[in-house]
């Protein structure tokens, strides 16, 4: 495994969005078991494949609850409900906080770096998470969903 360099706002990349997983193969499990350390180095909850360079749809949420990281390969929101105004961050763009509305509860259906299709139903911080990184691979940033900005600390 090996820490990648995470992409800061400014990169054309993350504008871009994603083209699907079509080889659930060594080199994506590489990507992700990499993604998956360069969130652990970067102490953040979630990193999408456009942040590290990697224009295809996967994603590493690990919420440091214990229960380790998801893995979503082309993962699509099938269900939300309800609303959740909180701060948002991103790895993308270090000490920028934003006030941003998202649903409260998700499920994305997904497959694993297996192809094995799956589903995760999430709420609060996970719901967030889905969202903020599914937003990255259609090339949307969370300041795009801005409801207040909130000062550098």
């Amino acid at each position: 495994m090996a820490v990648r360099e995470i992409l800061r706002f400014g990169e054309d990349s993350l504008r871009k969005k994603c083209r699907p997983v079509t080889s659930f193969d060594e080199k994506l499990a590489v990507l992700l078991d990499d993604m998956k350390e360069t969130l652990l180095g970067a102490e953040g909850v979630g990193l999408a494949a456009p942040q590290v360079g990697i224009l295809r749809r996967a994603v590493v949420i690990d919420l440091r609850d214990g229960k380790g990281a998801i893995e979503l390969i082309n993962p699509e929101l099938v269900f939300e409900e309800g609303v959740q105004v909180g701060n948002e961050g991103c790895l993308s763009a270090p000490g920028e906080w934003c006030e941003v509305e998202r649903p409260k509860k998700v499920t994305v259906k997904a497959f694993d770096r297996t192809g094995k299709e799956f589903s995760v139903t999430g709420e609060d911080l996970l719901a967030r998470a889905l969202c903020h990184e599914l937003d990255h691979l259609e090339g949307i940033l969370f300041t795009d969903r801005v409801k207040q900005t909130i000062p550098k600390r």
